[in-house]
């Protein structure tokens, strides 16, 4: 909470509050010579009738008559007093009673506490801040960012026009300077200048005047933004945006890369250094039924499974673990590596029934493009007649209608996909399609990460959160090289040899065993060492590339400090 100091400068910084408080001062200044003039008449009188009163008495009759509160210890005799004391009583009624809680309210105490409301709420930042992530719009992806940046300890801070606004976001605990978004004034007290990265989440037309705004303030600050169309890819480029993110067609991608009408084969997710990061179905190839154990995927392509997928479900991957026609590996290697495991297990899809999709956005087309990429067949349910491309691959209808549902082939295909961004939506269709097939594959999208959870409960396979996938995307554009985020709840990342593991071996550090995080490569001075032999001694000057959980990294930090 600010002092009373800076609320009393967030108050008198403004022209109304000055101007009010100078007719407060006034209306005090009248009252008090009404005060002062009905004590010198109550003296006179008290005189022409014989009474012997102190000044003091005078002050203090006055105010309990104007006050209404009329003790009766002191009193007129005489009519004229008494018309004198109905004068002093109705006057202290409309002035005292009236007048002046009026004035108190109107001129100060309202004005006080919007002031004590936008202190709450900055309109800049401090002058020794630096490196910190500017964001311009409150959605379901920047809470989502904001929950990562705050788990690495990456200042930011959330810009809102509005003073409502940021105080209700103020109340939620998050760092927000009200401002306007087209002026250049805010992004100067929010020292752009300094910033590692502005990230605009916005719709386009906002956020490509975000962006042309900020170009004009700095022409080196990186800036992000997201986009809705296609067409706005190249305004907000010339506008100045570095990297523009289309998040639909990445969520349809990543959801059509579950399904398992495909080839069994790895895809690329994330990258540091010379080190892949990538997911694979094990539908349909030999490994279905065997432990990581027995699978020997290390000696036989070079490939480490650092963990897998099971309903949507990151776990740590250990020897022991079993492969089901439900797993999602998460494998780490070089190219090379990655194209012996592709080789040796893929496993071309057979045609059959194409795969349902429910919903025909901008999510739901680009996961029926991509899986016309690798010539797999879908239907795309959509009620919006306006939404249909072509009909031959759209069917409409409500999807809550069995019959529609009957015509897209929900009774044939493998997989449904659903990419509506209601999550109430998903989760009743999720309950409807597992009643109609228990043995059908559901994969759904889930706009808010609170859904998550639900959707599994639900009966989903998969869920994949729109804002972790938007967040984790942002997130690895801030040019930072020790850390890499894969999904969600895994995340890769760089540490300099801990003095403790220093001169042992990989196998007796027992570091999977200790904190959870696997040990995926080593960095020395010679060379990258991608799935290092678990007998190498680790060199006091390298740099570990381990991959884990949050929760992973931070047992590894308390262990082996923060390096």
């Amino acid at each position: 909470m600010r002092s009373i100091a800076g609320q009393i400068f967030y108050f008198m910084r403004r022209g109304s509050s000055r101007r009010n408080v100078k007719l407060l001062v006034n209306f005090l200044i009248v009252l008090a010579v009404m005060v002062a003039g009905y004590s010198v008449i109550f003296q006179l009188l008290m005189e022409w009738e014989g009474q012997e009163h102190s000044w003091l008495s005078g002050f203090y009759w006055t105010f309990v008559t104007m006050s209404t509160t009329g003790f009766g210890d002191i009193t007129f005799h005489t009519d004229l007093g008494r018309v004198f004391t109905l004068i002093v009583l109705v006057s202290g009624t409309i002035f005292m009673l009236i007048l002046l809680p009026v004035m108190i309210i109107q001129f100060f105490f309202a004005p006080w506490m919007e002031a004590q409301s936008q202190s709450l709420a900055p309109r800049e930042i401090p002058a020794t801040t630096t490196g910190h992530v500017i964001l311009t719009h409150f959605d379901p992806v920047v809470a989502a960012l904001i929950n990562k940046l705050d788990q690495y300890h990456y200042p930011y801070v959330l810009l809102t026009p509005e003073t409502d606004e940021a105080l209700r976001l103020h109340d939620q605990g998050l760092k927000v300077v009200v401002g306007g978004l087209d002026n250049p004034e805010t992004y100067r007290r929010v020292r752009v200048e300094h910033a590692a990265l502005v990230a605009t989440t916005a719709t386009d037309p906002i956020n490509t005047n975000v962006v042309f705004t900020v170009r004009e303030m700095s022409e080196k600050v990186p800036i992000i933004s997201t986009v809705n169309y296609k067409a706005s890819v190249d305004i907000l480029e010339l506008a100045g945006c570095n990297k523009v993110l289309q998040l639909a067609e990445t969520m349809g991608q990543s959801l059509a890369r579950r399904a398992h009408a495909g080839d069994s084969v790895t895809h690329l997710i994330g990258e540091i250094d010379q080190l892949l990061i990538a997911e694979a179905t094990a539908t349909g190839t030999p490994l279905v039924g065997k432990t990581l154990a027995e699978c020997n995927l290390r000696e036989t392509v070079g490939v480490t499974v650092v963990g897998v997928w099971e309903r949507g479900r990151f776990e740590t991957a250990g020897p022991d673990t079993r492969v089901t026609s439900n797993t999602v590996l998460v494998l780490a290697g070089s190219r090379a590596q990655l194209n012996r495991y592709d080789d040796q297990y893929r496993v071309y899809g057979h045609p059959g029934a194409p795969v349902v999709i429910i919903g025909g956005g901008r999510v739901g087309r680009a996961t029926g493009r991509t899986l016309a990429e690798w010539r797999i067949d879908y239907r795309i349910v959509e009620r919006m007649a306006e939404r249909i491309r072509d009909p031959a691959k759209y069917v409409l209808g409500d999807a809550a209608e069995l019959e529609v549902l009957q015509k897209a082939g929900i009774m044939e295909t493998s997989t449904v996909v659903l990419t509506t961004h209601d999550d109430d939506i998903n989760i009743y269709l999720t309950i409807y399609c597992r009643r109609l097939r228990p043995d059908i594959q559901i994969i759904s999208r889930a706009t808010h990460e609170r859904n998550v959870q639900t959707l599994h409960r639900a009966g989903a396979d998969f869920v994949m959160s729109y804002a972790s996938m938007g967040a984790n995307t942002i997130f690895n554009l801030l040019q930072r090289s020790d850390i890499l985020l894969v999904a969600e709840g895994l995340s890769i990342f760089k540490m300099k040899t801990p003095a403790a593991l220093a001169g042992k071996t990989i196998r007796e550090s027992a570091v999977r065993r200790k904190t959870g995080c696997n040990m995926i490569a080593v960095h020395d001075a010679e060379a990258l060492q991608i799935n290092p032999d678990p007998d190498m001694t680790l060199p006091a000057d390298a740099e570990l590339i381990m991959i884990g959980s949050v929760e992973a990294e931070d047992e590894f930090l308390r262990l082996y400090g923060d390096h």
